[in-house]
């Protein structure tokens, strides 16, 4: 009998099922929506309502700042902070600050070098290139990872490297992962890569742990406490060319390939934090083995500033999701929003609302086309009101936009795996970073205006005018956003 063809949201590669597994499939998509829903989990911070500031003194106490030899001293803290100021909105990184730390604890790191990655071949250039690079480990963390392609390369790499005597770790989401065959991961682990499947499906495979609905969205690459990456690219074919025009074939589908991602490389002590996030899941999954620690000096690598936001859909509220709500209600000069999956929900449509009706410049570039088409839909049911509002929209269509990134008034930028939508925000394990400051500011901004240059602007008479067919799709991809 012929294989089915079925395609898993966030990255999945088309390709063909056996009736077994496609079996599997369905009975995951079952149990995701009817598993009363998506966890009701509060997404909103109860310390102050999202868009305080607190004053200069109240965010001296609760803001920590790292360096390479641990917390910095008060001297080194006002050195740092100053210097990120000094690049530029100096009154509005600090007010900035104060909203971050009206929401709670601040730990940032100092000393770190950050460069943005535009698109898979990039991306998996540096990524490879540092894995070659290893000393003492590699860790990888992802909600897919193919079983061919790239992803194959990838391995080559990881066995090469556990063959040398270093500690290598994957770590991978049994739902993202699920068309991937089990022969792929059984050869790693039988080269020495310790391998770890993030909640599976048969919950006999990790008796008392089971969640179906909690999945592992991060990906993260750190290799010793030397490089790490983040963002929203996956171990998946999907980007094996880049997403320009020029770069793609002019018969491709953008469904098919060269997708739209941005991924974050970055160098320094925040490294070190985020391999403790990488550990903190691998033990809290039960992962086989132990992770070889580095012992080895971190040293600044640069100047910028940066903030690591890890959501998981325990907490009691999400970091990510608050940290976003208060800057865009504090935001007064821009909102710069690029977002894969946006159907975030009234209280964040009506922040971004409310800012462009006082003056804020709010732009978003959200995707033309999607693998997600209900959550496309959903995102397209809120356009009218934000239209109504003064925000100006902009749809990608010459590729399939997967980056998720913000940059609010120039001075607060971030880059991760969360979307806007109820999945990242109450359902999915996620992580972002935050860079202050101009310098970095600038340019997120930059590409920003790439990504709005190369999309379609959404004429608002022309969307009002737009057919029932569409609205009737719009009305139910938002009553089923949450389910899936």
């Amino acid at each position: 009998m012929r294989p089915v063809g079925l395609r898993l949201r966030c990255g999945r590669t088309m390709r063909p099922l056996s009736l077994r597994r496609l079996g599997s499939v369905v009975a995951v998509v079952v149990a995701l929506a009817g598993c009363s829903a998506v966890p009701k989990a509060p997404i909103s911070s109860t310390s102050a309502p999202p868009g305080t500031a607190l004053s200069g003194t109240a965010t001296a106490a609760r803001v920590t700042v790292h360096g390479p030899q641990g917390v910095a001293s008060s001297t080194a803290e006002a050195a740092t902070l100053g210097a990120v100021r000094a690049e530029g909105r100096a009154a509005l990184l600090t007010h900035h600050l104060g909203v971050l730390a009206a929401q709670g604890e601040v730990d940032l790191y100092r000393g770190n070098a950050v460069r943005l990655l535009i698109d898979g071949p990039v991306t998996f250039g540096a990524m490879k290139a540092a894995i070659a690079r290893a000393k003492v480990r590699v860790m990888l963390e992802s909600y897919i990872v193919e079983d061919a392609g790239v992803a194959a390369e990838f391995a080559d790499l990881l066995l090469r490297k556990a063959s040398q005597g270093l500690s290598v770790a994957l770590l991978y989401d049994a739902v993202g992962s699920l068309a991937s065959d089990t022969a792929f991961f059984d050869r790693l682990a039988a080269g020495g890569v310790a391998v770890c499947k993030f909640n599976p499906i048969n919950p006999l495979e990790r008796p008392g742990a089971w969640s179906i609905n909690h999945r592992d969205h991060r990906k993260l690459l750190v290799v010793d406490d030397e490089i790490a990456f983040t963002g929203g690219i996956n171990i998946s074919q999907v980007y094996s060319s880049g997403s320009s025009r020029r770069a793609r074939p002019r018969s491709a589908d953008p469904l098919e390939d060269g997708w739209r991602d941005t991924q974050i490389e970055l160098r320094g002590p925040v490294v070190a934090a985020l391999a403790r996030s990488f550990s903190a899941t691998w033990a809290e999954q039960g992962c086989p083995g132990t992770l070889a620690p580095v012992n080895v000096p971190v040293a600044s690598a640069g100047q910028r500033v940066v903030q690591v936001l890890a959501s998981d859909p325990r907490d009691a509220s999400n970091r990510i999701y608050t940290t976003l709500l208060a800057a865009v209600r504090a935001s007064r000069v821009s909102v710069h929003l690029t977002m894969a999956y946006f159907a975030p929900g009234d209280e964040m449509v009506q922040a971004l609302c409310d800012a462009a009706r006082r003056g804020v410049d709010v732009r978003l570039v959200l995707p033309g086309t999607s693998d997600a088409a209900l959550v496309l839909h959903a995102g397209r049911s809120y356009y009218s009101r934000m239209l109504d509002a003064g925000l100006k929209l902009y749809e990608m269509e010459h590729a399939n936009l997967h980056a998720k990134t913000a940059v609010i008034d120039g001075v607060l930028s971030t880059v991760g795996s969360s979307n806007m939508d109820w999945r990242s925000f109450v359902a999915n394990s996620e992580i972002n970073v935050v860079v202050l400051g101009d310098d970095f500011g600038q340019q997120v901004e930059a590409l920003f205006e790439r990504d709005a240059a190369a999309s379609k602007r959404i004429d608002g008479p022309a969307w009002a005018g737009r057919p029932l067919r569409q609205r009737l799709l719009e009305g139910v991809g938002r009553a089923l956003e949450s389910l899936l």
